[in-house]
């Protein structure tokens, strides 16, 4: 199954990837977790893990990829109260380039008992309200 969402940014491309390339900032704008810390690695270098808390329950996540130059980044989940299994999520950032603004996007694929269930909550709790709450922010 998977999961998608996108937005546009009234941003330069490169001050938003500057800024979400950030492995540990999530609590900074991301609405619903209350922490975060770098648990393991450091925090730009694939293999890192991090430790969120949530209104949800806490999740740790690694990070497998970070690319300035396509100003992407991949990430996987370890531990998660979400009946979730083999979750693999990926965020980038492009130029638009007639308007100098950002291009977010933010993707994820897994296995669930009640996939329709998880994409929901992944769209509309995670996603939209983390690129909104980026809108924000810039």
């Amino acid at each position: 199954m998977s999961a998608y969402a996108s937005t546009v940014i009234n941003a330069p491309a490169d001050k938003v990837w500057e800024y979400l390339r950030d492995f540990g900032n999530v609590a900074e704008w991301l609405p619903g977790i209350t922490g975060c810390e770098i648990e393991d690695g450091e925090n730009f270098r694939p293999g890192a893990v991090r430790r969120l808390e949530s209104s949800a329950g806490a999740f740790r996540e690694r990070l497998l990829t970070l690319n300035d130059a396509s100003r992407s980044a991949t990430y996987e989940i370890l531990e998660s109260p979400l009946q979730v299994r083999d979750y693999r999520a990926l965020y980038r950032v492009a130029p638009v380039t007639d308007s100098g603004t950002a291009f977010v996007e933010w993707s994820a694929t897994f296995e669930a008992d009640d996939e329709a269930k998880v994409e929901g909550f992944v769209v509309r709790q995670v996603f939209e309200p983390g690129l909104a709450a980026l809108h924000g922010r810039f």
